[in-house]
């Protein structure tokens, strides 16, 4: 449990959004170089943004509070998970709301590895209309499943993730569903990450590695594997 040392991979990394500062303020887009982005995959983000503030007062996709920090809140953040590792042939998103992180990774290999096939997990069918928008929109290689994780068709996922979803434990169990021996899991966490890593340890054998966050020095992403039953 807790097998990879994670404290060599949590050390000071600003990020290039972050590094601007003052200049990512409100809506304002920071530029393709900032993101490290193509111009390419730079436009999709864009739309995928402008989708996000015309939908978000009908279905509330994220919270008001953080509409006006949404490229370093939102799409940086969730740029940092789809670059954790590389791409895989299958990446399934769970419980996926407004597409954070799945459909930003998608958008991200749309350009870089444009095979690896994308599905997102949604239960409220609002929110899996937007993300089928996008989808087409964006030109994107998504699948989107409108059901409850738990009861959704075993995916034989490669990679797993989650954003702002549930605690670690109930993540762990969430994922039994759809992952393989194999699998990667990556789930982003605030500042209670290793109590919730502590608890789930209680239930599950895994290891792990918590790679410091770029947009919250509080967070972490954790990077998942080996996971069973303790």
């Amino acid at each position: 449990q807790g097998g990879w040392n994670d404290a060599g991979r949590i050390g000071a990394d600003s990020g290039p959004l972050a590094a601007r500062g003052q200049g990512s303020e409100g809506m304002s887009a920071p530029d393709a170089g900032a993101l490290d982005v193509s111009r390419e995959t730079f436009a999709r983000l864009e739309t995928y943004v402008g989708l996000i503030q015309k939908w978000n007062p009908r279905i509330n996709l994220v919270s008001r509070n953080s509409l006006d920090d949404l490229w370093i809140r939102h799409i940086e953040d969730s740029l940092q998970v789809a670059r954790a590792i590389p791409m895989p042939d299958r990446w399934v998103d769970l419980g996926s709301g407004g597409g954070l992180p799945g459909l930003v990774a998608a958008i991200l290999a749309a350009e870089e590895s444009p095979d690896t096939r994308f599905t997102l997990i949604e239960s409220d069918q609002r929110k899996s209309v937007f993300l089928r928008t996008v989808a087409r929109e964006c030109d994107l290689n998504v699948q989107v499943i409108s059901d409850r994780i738990e009861k959704a068709k075993p995916q034989k996922a490669d990679v797993l993730s989650a954003r702002a979803l549930a605690d670690l434990t109930t993540l762990l169990t969430y994922a039994e569903r759809h992952r393989t021996k194999t699998s990667t899991l990556l789930f982003p966490k605030g500042k209670t990450w290793g109590k919730e890593v502590a608890d789930a340890e209680a239930k599950w054998n895994f290891s792990y590695e918590a790679v410091k966050s770029k947009t919250d020095p509080e967070a972490v992403l954790l990077i998942i594997k080996g996971v069973s039953r303790d």
